[in-house]
């Protein structure tokens, strides 16, 4: 039962019934229920209205509260009736603990990580060494075959337009349907062999035919300039992806280092990961 469809009757419920009233000054350890001697508490009632879907956070709170009171104490009066839980429901108990606790840490240290400062670091010393860049803004016409290649390329040597015959002839339909356009680009954009002879190749010069694993290559290069380097507003998204990174390690490594961790399943067979008869 899914935890949307699970509300449902609990809703159901709520609208015959009148609204709570509680003294001032609760707290999440305030009991709104007990089950057979199991408390069941403000906050659990306030972390299960934040899971909930949107549509049903927006229902009227003297409905929604009855709903997730009465929700609880259903799940309540239902695990309860589950004396023994199988290792796989155990297991899964144990990760979720431990995968909502680690995410509450990451939490802590990306807030405390992710400063201007930290991005201004961040910022210089990944510019602190780098050199002018160049871009290029050229053109292709790509064949199938190298002799098809040198015939093309005879035919612009002796006037023909690259533009139109790269509309006519290029295989590859999406540049060519643009003149062979590729627009602007930079090192490491391109399959390598394409990249060394754009880098080699004379403005408004013919280079080619050039292979690569698409096919044979004509190369115009039409313009060069060099690329300006990006601002650290530009950047700050992938930046702050980096200082949090470098945090989170930072702080597992501390905390490794602290702890004592013994690994005694580093010889296990790992083909033991797929057999779920274990825990069943």
């Amino acid at each position: 039962m899914t935890k949307r469809s699970a509300f449902w009757p609990a809703l159901a419920l709520a609208a015959t019934l009148s609204g709570p009233v509680f003294a001032e000054g609760e707290t999440a350890d305030t009991v709104v229920a007990t089950v057979n001697g199991t408390q069941i508490t403000l906050g659990h009632m306030i972390a299960l209205r934040e899971s909930l879907p949107p549509e049903y956070q927006q229902l009227p709170d003297d409905v929604l509260f009855k709903g997730i009171f009465e929700q609880l104490i259903q799940q309540e009066v239902l695990a309860q009736s589950v004396p023994d839980l199988r290792p796989r429901a155990l297991a899964t108990i144990d990760n979720n603990k431990r995968g909502l606790a680690s995410g509450i840490a990451i939490e802590a240290i990306v807030k405390d990580a992710v400063t201007d400062a930290a991005l201004q670091a961040a910022y210089d010393a990944r510019f602190k060494d780098a050199k002018p860049q160049t871009e290029y803004n050229a053109a292709h016409i790509l064949v199938a075959t190298e002799d098809e290649a040198k015939a093309i390329k005879a035919e612009l040597d002796a006037g023909g337009d690259f533009a139109e015959i790269a509309k006519s002839k290029s295989t590859d339909t999406g540049s060519g349907a643009n003149g062979g356009d590729l627009g602007w680009f930079g090192l490491g954009m391109m399959v390598k062999p394409f990249e060394d002879a754009v880098v080699a190749a004379k403005v408004g010069e013919v280079a080619g035919p050039v292979q690569t694993d698409f096919g044979w290559h004509l190369i115009l290069v039409k313009e060069t300039r060099v690329a300006e380097k990006p601002t650290l507003d530009q950047l700050r998204d992938e930046l702050a992806t980096d200082v949090e990174n470098a945090a989170i390690n930072a702080r597992i490594e501390e905390l490794t280092k602290q702890a004592t961790v013994t690994r005694e399943g580093e010889g296990l067979d790992p083909a033991l990961l797929k057999n779920s008869a274990l825990i069943d």
